[in-house]
């Protein structure tokens, strides 16, 4: 049972790469199945706990939420994180906490170890397809360009996921099963904490002044004192963002208007 629930695991793996040749597109592969709250409900359905897979992948998604790949370099490989991090938690203790901690660890090694061997390989296959190409050969460019491709790109997707949970399950039983009680709640408390960086670290990028922290230390008063739910405030947050939208289109199309007064004075008084 295990060996089907880990090589589904490796084929959504797959699906979900960038570069697959997934009949969605790339936003139905890297955008939606890549994203560890969709790969939690699709990892939830695999492992017959939709709920678990569910809390896990909201965990997993606010650490991952601002996380960007800047040119060719990357930190972590949100697809690896999302199925082979994640499917080995399922696998074993289906704890969201467990789960974050995990997929941070396999995105970061299968990302930095995989996603350069899959570059390496991709080159040579850049280079006979420019061959090809040159050539006027169509059939050898389709072969390399298709079929070469995405089966290294499978590979590349699949096995590495596959190996993470059908092996990978024993080693974090043994490991959890050994290591001290205190060490396992440190775990468990750290990877409660990285999904708060991952907020912040999207506020970082989000907040453009400081008077919008105000909106957010409003959103946790009405969550965590006034006692509302996520659902809530999220109704209330978007009609203050719409009123404060349609404040600054007001306060810009004053200023356009201004500007343009001014400019049709200087006009007459030019001329």
């Amino acid at each position: 049972m295990l060996a089907l629930q880990a090589a589904l695991v490796g084929i959504f793996s797959y699906l979900a790469a960038i570069e697959a040749a997934n009949p969605l597109g790339t936003t139905g592969s890297f955008y939606c199945l890549g994203r560890p709250l969709v790969a939690g409900l699709v990892l939830g359905l695999i492992f017959g706990d939709v709920t678990q897979g569910v809390l896990c992948g909201v965990a997993v998604q606010a650490v991952f939420i601002a996380n960007l790949s800047t040119g060719g370099a990357t930190n972590a490989e949100i697809s690896y994180a999302s199925y082979a991090g994640m499917g080995l938690a399922m696998a074993t203790t289906k704890d969201p906490a467990i789960a974050v901690t995990l997929s941070v660890l396999v995105g970061n090694s299968f990302g930095l170890i995989f996603y350069n061997l899959r570059m390496a390989f991709y080159s040579v296959i850049n280079n006979k397809e420019y061959d090809a190409a040159a050539a006027g050969d169509t059939k050898a460019l389709n072969f390399w360009h298709i079929v070469v491709s995405q089966i290294c790109t499978f590979l590349i997707r699949f096995l590495p996921a596959f190996i993470a949970v059908y092996f990978g399950q024993g080693f974090v039983d043994v490991l959890i099963s050994s290591v001290p009680e205190l060490v396992t709640h440190m775990i468990q408390v750290l990877g409660g904490v990285l999904p708060a960086l991952g907020v912040g670290m999207l506020m970082n990028i989000v907040v453009k002044e400081k008077t919008q922290l105000v909106f957010f230390f409003l959103g946790f008063v009405l969550f965590a004192f006034a006692g509302l739910g996520t659902i809530p405030v999220v109704f209330i947050a978007a009609v203050v963002a719409y009123l404060v939208y349609l404040a600054s289109g007001k306060s810009a199309a004053g200023e356009v208007l201004t500007s343009s007064a001014d400019a049709a004075y200087e006009d007459a008084d030019l001329f």
